[in-house]
């Protein structure tokens, strides 16, 4: 029964997070697994797609700002979660 049930509760395969977007949105599903999105500019934007889920917003770990040579007033990454 042990071979039968362990396939069920093996965790999925990781999915590659989008280092494009500094923030990401994760989910919980039935069961127990969640699912984490990394395709938002901003918090607000995060939050507007979490409202009523049973979800929350957090840092994107594999974002990096885009480099260049010239000096940017880019808002760097969020370092808190929601």
């Amino acid at each position: 029964m042990v071979a039968v049930v362990t396939p069920v509760f093996a965790p999925a395969a990781a999915a590659p997070v989008d280092s494009s977007y500094p923030v990401c949105l994760q989910q919980w599903e039935w069961g127990g697994s969640n699912r984490i999105s990394c395709s938002y500019r901003t918090w607000e934007e995060c939050k507007a797609s979490a409202l009523g889920l049973p979800a929350m917003c957090l840092t994107n770990p594999y974002w990096s700002p885009p480099t260049s040579a010239r000096p940017s007033h880019r808002r760097s990454a969020p370092d808190r979660m929601w």
